[in-house]
């Protein structure tokens, strides 16, 4: 994968900003209250307007990260290598982003930060820790296709914490607030609230495609970099 108008992917990681911004405005300035006796802080549930677009952008890193990962693994393709270290750099971002606001909202609604019993916030915690564990890695190891395949591999199978996750609160319903979405009756939001949601996650994934485009535009860069490094070497 190569990006030749880095116009392109700047102006998208700046729009993606723009609208998460303008989410964030929305939701703690125009967003309608939620009724105060279905909750126990309910001007605390604005924080979740950032939460839970953040949430899917990190599983969109993750489904990065399984594709790079298996177009390595199977086939050797160099932009897969590329594109499971973007999956797993975003995986991390993401995942630190979720981990921080979830806890504010949940010390204020739930008089807890964290509950250890509750599975999804238990499997979402590992998929960052997953994420964080590939960063280091890639920092601290040699760049061979050993580390590669095991990260590769990591990659693959940590995959399997998405779906898990998603479907957690659907199997073991416990802490975490039942999906509002297609989670049966008594579900759904009101108009204002699902546009400003959906604002938000319309934003983050405008912002992980120019953050994929950017991080590939500076891989370019570095490679032209390296090359024009080992002629004047080879010169000298």
């Amino acid at each position: 994968m190569r990006v030749r108008t880095p116009h392109i992917a700047i102006g998208l990681t700046i729009l993606g900003l723009i609208m998460a911004a303008i989410t964030l405005w929305l939701g703690f300035t125009w967003a309608p209250n939620v009724n105060p006796d279905d909750w126990a802080a309910p001007e605390a549930y604005r924080i979740l307007y950032w939460h839970v677009p953040v949430a899917w952008a990190s599983f969109n890193a993750a489904a990065l990260l399984f594709v790079g990962s298996g177009a390595w693994f199977l086939k050797r393709l160099e932009w897969g290598w590329k594109l499971h270290v973007v999956g797993a750099n975003l995986g991390l971002v993401y995942g630190l982003c979720v981990m921080v606001s979830g806890p504010i909202w949940g010390t204020a609604e739930w008089g807890t930060p964290w509950d250890l019993t509750d599975v999804r916030l238990n499997t979402f915690a590992i998929l960052a820790a997953l994420s964080l564990y590939l960063v280091m890695g890639h920092q601290a190891q040699a760049d061979t296709e050993d580390t590669r395949d095991t990260f590769a591999t990591v990659g693959l199978f940590g995959f399997l914490l998405v779906p898990l996750t998603i479907a957690a609160i659907r199997i073991w319903e416990n802490r975490h607030p039942p999906p509002v979405i297609g989670g049966g009756e008594g579900s759904g939001l009101d108009s204002e609230i699902l546009l400003v949601m959906l604002l938000g996650v319309v934003a983050f994934q405008i912002l992980v495609i120019g953050q994929v485009m950017l991080r590939y535009l500076i891989g370019g860069l570095e490679e032209r970099l390296m090359l024009v490094q080992t002629k004047l070497d080879e010169r000298n």
